[in-house]
């Protein structure tokens, strides 16, 4: 069966929350067909954007709002895919300056930034109105099909 709805997670900025929502978004890429390395790229880019919502966005809170509404989608060839919107109300930077640390810096964390532009096939950040922060991401399924 295919989803032909959004699924709509509401959770707060808590790390206790983030393997539930690992597990449903990869419970929806299976289900809508993505291979192991599609999920588990797409599994790893929103976990990375909730940490950054949690760490940068709440400054460390562990009970505000997150809502993240996951979408099927389709590519303009064909492939299957899913669209995920993360929405926070937390503090708002400029989209132009959201970049990760520069590579040259080793260090631990700092990554998710280029972990979600290498992973995902789009990625857009965004300042709603109504404040808060709001990234659009989509991945679709890889064009060599989902056997791996």
């Amino acid at each position: 069966m295919q989803a032909d709805y959004p699924v709509i997670l509401n959770i707060v900025s808590s790390p206790k929350s983030l393997p539930i929502v690992r597990g449903a978004v990869d419970q929806m890429a299976i289900q809508e067909g993505l291979s192991k390395k599609d999920a588990h790229g797409l599994v790893l880019s929103i976990d990375e954007a909730l940490a950054n919502v949690i760490k940068h966005g709440y400054e460390g809170r562990h009970d505000q709002p997150v809502t993240i509404t996951l979408a099927p989608v389709v590519a303009a060839d064909g492939r299957k895919g899913i669209s995920v919107v993360v929405r926070d109300q937390g503090k708002q930077v400029d989209p132009q300056s959201i970049c990760g640390r520069d590579l040259d810096d080793v260090r631990p964390g700092g990554l998710g930034v280029h972990i979600i532009r290498a992973m995902m096939d789009e990625a857009e950040y965004s300042c709603p109105p109504e404040g808060g922060m709001m990234l659009r991401m989509v991945k679709y399924a890889s064009a060599e099909g989902a056997s791996d």
